[in-house]
């Protein structure tokens, strides 16, 4: 009895621990510090930052691809350098717009439409990832052509993991279907979503934007359908555009947030990429104001080590581009005749203006717009004069140097535009010459416009190890991970538009 009685006591005791043990055990053992979820509108924010790269390495496709293909910027070097400067597939660089936009951007964007479409109190953010959406796409298309669209991004929400790849001309027609939705829907009804990094929650700039950007979708289609282009522009336009520079998308920086193409071209890239002959050579030619924000030359300089400050000019007398086809070892031979000693001492994109770790990059512009009305004008698709909205163009984009904190003079504005009058009879070509240049380092649009309009009047890259058939390249091809991952569907596209080739034309890139 006296054991019983000894057991029934051990084991009250051993109780007796177990529950003060356990008491507490919830509260100590949940992170009161680090969130369970997170509000969509901070997701959509993520997602803005995000297109524009997370990191320095992303912006190697531009740097290495678009800049290059319409001879904005170049780079002698190959290895993992290589791209539009020989005319070449780097295997490592054609997919980084892939890999960023689906594995990040796309599932953001589907995250956040996916919590904020059955809830009226975030309509507001709804439409507004849906805008943003449209853009994220429209770069992705433009780079690749067919892709998927309808089912991507869904491996979360409906588990389908191998999407099937959309054709460009039905991604085009849903991409402006949902601009003009979206842009109507936009409410000032409903408070401000004050976190909003773009427009801190105004929702008529956000109207505007989705308005802008179904412009530009429109232009797109120029050539493949211009019915269709001239419908959405007249809708774009009657719902209502960027009326000033107030409304640019801009992502802003900081020291601490930097411009990521910056941030590699002040780092490890820093004596490795140039300005590019034909680039500077207009700029030039034209008494450009913007030439000398733009440029810096380390006059003089032998090596990387030499690219000091005393060396450094940003006079536009002094500038001088690489020019286009020429490797580190052959583009010695171009030396004496540009009078430079060394690669090393052609110009450079200004890493104290454009390209200061702090500078902003704009997503879509003022000046792009106004310039896209210029030719909207001269198609007979808006009313307005086609000279007027040259000009506003032109100026809206010396003015904008003003956010690199290089404001250029009201007296040297008004010198540029009398010098370069619109002439209806060269309307196309200098319209998008302009555009050219006022979507200097946004080589995404850059590269889309020009395939559209064939204008600047480039020469082809006369690289001798070109691995391009044609003149350009036209479009990044899929990435090898798709092979392994989606090889049916991505079969299908690739019969369906043509070999995945740098050749082949995206569908509204009609010749």
């Amino acid at each position: 009895m006296k054991r019983y009685i000894n057991h029934i006591i051990a084991l009250t005791l051993s109780l007796s621990l177990l529950t003060s043990c356990d008491q507490g055990f919830t509260e100590v053992n949940t992170n009161k510090v680090d969130p369970t979820s997170l509000a969509p509108s901070m997701v959509l924010n993520k997602a803005i930052i995000n297109t524009n790269y997370l990191d320095g390495f992303g912006t190697l496709g531009m740097l290495c691809y678009n800049f290059g293909i319409v001879q904005q910027i170049i780079t002698p070097y190959g290895s993992s350098l290589s791209g539009g400067n020989y005319d070449q597939v780097n295997n490592g660089n054609t997919q980084l717009v892939w890999q960023n936009f689906y594995r990040n951007v796309v599932k953001q964007l589907v995250s956040v439409l996916e919590q904020t479409k059955s809830d009226p109190l975030q309509i507001n953010t709804y439409q507004a990832a849906r805008i943003w959406r449209a853009y994220v796409y429209m770069i992705l298309t433009d780079t690749y052509g067919d892709i998927p669209y309808f089912e991507a991004g869904q491996g979360y929400t409906t588990e389908i993991i191998t999407p099937k790849y959309d054709p460009q001309q039905d991604i085009y027609k849903d991409i402006l279907k949902e601009l003009e939705e979206a842009s109507a829907a936009l409410t000032t009804a409903q408070s401000p979503v004050v976190t909003d990094i773009l427009y801190g929650g105004d929702v008529a700039k956000w109207k505007k934007l989705g308005y802008t950007f179904m412009l530009r979708a429109a232009m797109r289609l120029t050539k493949v359908d211009p019915a269709m282009a001239e419908s959405y522009v007249k809708k774009a336009v009657a719902g209502g555009v960027f009326q000033s520079n107030a409304d640019n998308s801009i992502l802003r920086h900081t020291s601490l947030y930097n411009n990521y193409i910056a941030n590699h071209l002040q780092a490890r890239e820093k004596t490795n990429f140039y300005l590019a002959a034909p680039f500077v050579d207009y700029l030039k030619a034209n008494n450009d104001p913007r030439l000398p924000i733009f440029a810096v030359r380390y006059v003089g300089a032998k090596g990387g080590q030499e690219q000091t400050s005393a060396r450094a000019s940003s006079d536009p007398a002094t500038q001088v581009g690489m020019p286009m086809g020429y490797n580190d070892v052959t583009i010695s031979s171009t030396f004496q005749a540009n009078g430079v000693v060394s690669l090393w001492d052609y110009s450079q994109v200004n890493l104290n203006t454009v390209l200061k770790l702090d500078s902003p990059e704009f997503h879509i512009t003022y000046a792009q717009t106004q310039l896209l009305l210029a030719e909207a004008a001269t198609r007979g698709w808006v009313t307005g004069s086609a000279a007027d909205y040259y000009a506003r163009g032109i100026r809206a984009n010396l003015e904008q140097m003003a956010s690199y904190g290089s404001t250029i003079p009201e007296a040297t504005i008004a010198a540029y535009l009398t010098a370069h009058p619109f002439d209806a009879a060269k309307a196309l070509d200098l319209i998008n010459t302009q555009y050219w240049v006022a979507t200097f380092l946004d080589g995404n649009e850059s590269w889309a416009n020009f395939r559209r309009s064939g204008f600047p009047a480039l020469k082809k890259n006369p690289y001798p190890g070109s691995e391009v058939k044609g003149d350009f390249i036209r479009r990044m091809i899929y990435p090898d991970s798709e092979i392994i991952v989606n090889s049916g569907k991505l079969n299908e596209a690739i019969t369906r538009q043509g070999p995945n080739t740098l050749d082949t034309r995206v569908w509204w890139d009609k010749k």
